[in-house]
């Protein structure tokens, strides 16, 4: 409870420098704040998606379940943040380069990540009732946690993007002056605590559903 209500305390500091404190950044204006909500949201993804792979991993390892309900409630997270990346990101190209959907580089590799982890779910739906169903799944996640650093760092950059360098790199396209950095890091952190809980509470249901279906076998 303390820590859930310290990320709604961060959560509404957030929204109130996101919206009404930090000025909006040169050029882009006010289509900058999207910023301070696209970049946190990409991150938790991409967070949520190398704990379900290092995970997957120790449940391969050690066939301790706990493990395997970890990789599978941090990609169900990591990919509904990514959906909300994906939105958020659409909201500003369609400010910025008059369409929502551009098939720039980014939105290509982003998209072929939700294929790769769609996939995933509808592996969980096939062998969920398989004795070897979770090592199925653990060898997949491994699988998706080795290609997704390639499609969200490296394709990108392989090709000519419209997309901006990332924010905290001070050659790229937006630069942040100590305001606005200073947002970005909250924001990020109140994204990041908002995983880790959510993450916690989807363990506990995991857990009980784990020991009601073992009470009844």
């Amino acid at each position: 409870m303390f820590l859930i209500i310290i990320d709604a305390l961060l959560m509404l500091v957030s929204l109130y420098l996101i919206f009404i404190w930090v000025p909006p950044a040169a050029i882009l204006g006010e289509t900058s704040r999207i910023v301070y909500l696209h970049v946190p949201l990409a991150w938790v993804s991409t967070l949520a998606f190398i704990v379900a792979g290092l995970t997957s991993i120790q449940y391969i390892r050690k066939k301790t379940i706990v493990y395997i309900h970890f990789a599978r409630g941090s990609v169900h997270i990591g990919f509904f943040f990514s959906i909300v990346t994906v939105i958020t990101g659409s909201l500003w190209a369609k400010v910025m380069w008059g369409s929502y959907w551009n098939w720039d580089p980014r939105e290509t590799s982003i998209t072929l990540l939700l294929l790769v982890y769609i996939a995933y779910f509808s592996l969980h739906q096939i062998v969920r009732t398989n004795p070897k169903g979770a090592i199925l799944e653990s060898v997949y996640l491994v699988i998706a946690f080795v290609a997704s650093p390639f499609l969200i760092f490296v394709v990108p950059r392989l090709y000519p993007s419209l997309h901006p360098d990332p924010v905290i790199n001070t050659q790229g396209a937006i630069l942040l002056d100590t305001e606005m950095r200073l947002v970005l890091i909250i924001s990020v952190v109140a994204f990041t605590l908002f995983y880790a809980i959510v993450l916690k509470l989807l363990l506990k249901v995991y857990t009980l559903e784990y020991l009601c279906t073992e009470d009844i076998s």
